[in-house]
């Protein structure tokens, strides 16, 4: 937010902080989206995983009840113990050269399981009978969990490490010597001329064809899944992005403003005059309270300032404008006009004194000295719009701005807490939102010259409650 016009006697203790772009900021914010997301689907992909796993475990005595089963079922626990070294170290953003490990170390017991025999087992069978287990599918769980967790890279990744391990496999069952030559000669005397019935049901068989077409379709598979991810993150940075800008608006309006802006951003993006109330808020001697002590008194006693007038501010539908240092400025009809907009400046100030005599008794039971609020309220018409090129912000722009900075300094000259102009008043009475007790506090003064205001303006004032 942004006050322009003629603001020399608003001083900006801000300094002047290195500003970055936009596109950096939401690049950084999607960042986050993106690890809370990896990290979110990592919990549910381990989570499914040990689900699989377990049912696996009940059903595979049930459907082979023979002793060797327990060969498979310790196998399985591996894989568990796996899921949950990666859910340790995928905690962190980004990828690791151990989250990538585990990831492999996967894909590699799996192969191994897919072509090496059961050592428990009695049966003696051709190697290459282990192709026909169609274990190979399982490969598939495995990257449809990726793409729960992981980069559209890592699912490329996993596409390319199953298919060089399979090939791997493949070469290795091809390399190993022939042990049932006799039973291949009986198939092949029982298929007669018929090669293509022979090489389907020969059991020594490895059947290279077959074999391509799953690394091929892997591959494939792979590659769709890596775009769904790629589409995927691309909307949830995109989304992540809305969300920072609806963040940031919620920095500076309250949170019915943003329900609204969130719907239409039009009321920034149109540049035009209207009626608002203006409100400045201040602490009195800040300068000579900050000498002497440390910054991170200065700093923490800002801070407590500051929250409770924004929660005041948001409380009664303002927008945050700006901080200057020990003071901030809030209006009241930005960046669309309501009902009761000075009613509603004029319930925050007071709301404000009560909030300050509040943290006072706080700071009295902590030994600290009370701090004076002083504010300054005016009602009357501004300009809107957003200013800047690369970094927008909305200006609220015009003589009720100063005047309403102007009257807030009048608070030291007629010792009291707040100086609110005669317009603001009217305006709140002819609203007719606020109750009598709303005006029972303020005492009406005569008209006094302003600087940078031509007319003399009609005043009203609140003591500092007792």
């Amino acid at each position: 937010m942004s006050v322009l016009a003629d603001t020399s006697d608003i001083p900006d203790s801000r300094g002047a902080p290195v500003e970055r772009t936009e596109a950096q900021a939401t690049l950084r914010f999607a960042e986050a989206a993106l690890a809370d997301s990896k990290r979110e689907g990592l919990l549910l992909a381990v989570r499914a995983r040990w689900v699989a796993l377990a049912v696996t475990a009940v059903t595979l005595p049930i459907i082979n009840p023979n002793w060797e089963v327990t060969y498979y079922v310790v196998m399985l626990g591996l894989f568990a113990l796996n899921g949950w070294a990666q859910l340790k170290v995928g905690k962190t953003a980004g990828r690791s050269g151990a989250e990538l490990f585990l990831i492999f170390c996967d894909l590699a017991l799996l192969t191994f399981l897919s072509v090496v025999p059961n050592p428990w087992s009695a049966v003696d069978w051709p190697l290459a009978m282990q192709f026909r287990f169609d274990s190979f599918i399982y490969f598939f769980i495995f990257l449809a969990t990726a793409t729960m967790a992981y980069s559209w890279r890592t699912v490329v990744a996993m596409g390319f490490w199953t298919s060089a391990l399979w090939v791997a496999a493949v070469t290795w069952v091809y390399l190993q010597p022939e042990t049932h030559a006799a039973l291949s000669e009986r198939v092949r005397a029982a298929t007669g001329a018929d090669i293509r019935l022979f090489e389907i049901i020969d059991p020594s068989a490895i059947g290279f064809g077959g074999r391509f077409q799953q690394i091929v379709v892997f591959l494939l598979v792979a590659m769709i899944l890596a775009l769904a991810a790629r589409r995927s993150n691309a909307l949830l940075v995109s989304h992540a992005g809305i969300e920072r800008e609806r963040t940031n608006l919620a920095r500076y309006f309250s949170p019915n403003v943003v329900a609204e802006l969130s719907k239409n951003d039009d009321p920034l993006k149109q540049v035009r005059t209207q009626d608002v109330a203006v409100l400045f808020a201040d602490i009195v001697g800040f300068t000579a309270y900050s000498d002497g002590r440390s910054p991170t008194e200065v700093i923490g006693t800002l801070r407590r300032f500051h929250e409770r007038m924004e929660r005041e501010v948001f409380r009664h539908d303002g927008t945050l404008d700006k901080y200057l240092g020990d003071r901030l400025m809030a209006t009241f009809g930005t960046p669309f006009t309501g009902e009761c907009d000075a009613g509603n400046a004029l319930r925050c100030a007071q709301a404000m004194i009560g909030s300050m005599d509040e943290l006072n008794l706080e700071r009295k039971h902590r030994g600290e000295p009370p701090i004076q609020l002083s504010l300054g309220l005016h009602y009357g018409p501004v300009v809107l719009g957003d200013i800047g090129l690369n970094r927008l912000e909305f200006a609220v722009i015009g003589t009720t701005v100063n005047a309403a900075s102007r009257l807030e300094s009048l608070t030291r000259e007629f010792g009291c807490a707040m100086v609110a102009s005669h317009d603001l008043v009217q305006r709140a009475r002819v609203e007719g939102k606020c109750a009598n007790t709303d005006f029972m506090h303020l005492v009406e003064k005569p008209a006094c010259a302003v600087r940078g205001i031509e007319q003399p303006v009609a005043i009203w004032t609140r003591a500092n409650n007792a």
